[in-house]
């Protein structure tokens, strides 16, 4: 882990306070594979920010020759995903696990987010990402989506496989998210339906 993640790990932890399990908020493939023992799951929704894919990956889903992309939050609108509650006897080990694998160039900027559940709110970390960060994408052409759906694969394995995953895990879980399935049948992925 870098110094900027150790740093960035160290605030959140600060701004957890230590009182109290930790909620974290799963948009993307913390649904499907969260690596640390939950404690309960709910649906939930944050406002203010919406799920895209448009973080460049050099490492999980792509290479520096051959870069990927992953999901991020980006500020604007609202997006829906899961509240998974982590046990406060297990953040000190699954924490620092899940920063290894969400923030190894500290990119992500984590934060707390109000998070609306059928059960009141609650108050979840989140990984989201500056539009003016270098690692957003912005927009790509059809051309340059459909070459990185086609060759970009890193350490957790290709671009196109999180996608479908992401997809089938948000539509198992009731959430349905037209952007991603509008831009999975551009690319011919048959991520059913």
């Amino acid at each position: 882990m870098t110094d900027v993640s150790q740093r960035s790990l160290k605030a959140a932890l600060k701004t957890w306070g230590g009182q109290g399990d930790i909620w974290v908020f799963a948009y993307a493939s913390l649904i499907w594979r969260p690596e640390f023992e939950e404690a309960e799951r709910r649906p939930a929704r944050v406002y203010g920010w919406h799920r895209t894919l448009k973080m460049w990956s050099t490492l999980n889903r792509g290479t520096p020759q051959v870069p990927g992309l992953v999901f991020a939050l980006l500020p604007g609108g609202s997006c829906q995903g899961m509240a998974v509650r982590m046990r406060q006897e297990n953040v000190s080990k699954d924490l620092p696990a899940l920063w290894s694998r969400e923030m190894p160039g500290a990119v992500y900027e984590p934060r707390f987010l109000k998070c609306a559940t059928a059960m009141g709110a609650v108050s979840a970390l989140a990984f989201t990402l500056a539009p003016d960060s270098p690692e957003c994408c912005g927009e790509l052409s059809p051309e340059r989506i459909d070459a990185i759906f086609k060759t970009a694969s890193g350490r957790f394995g290709s671009t196109r496989d999180y996608a479908v995953q992401t997809y089938q895990s948000l539509k198992a879980n009731g959430i349905d998210d037209s952007a991603l399935h509008a831009l999975l049948a551009s690319v011919n992925c048959h991520a059913g339906n």
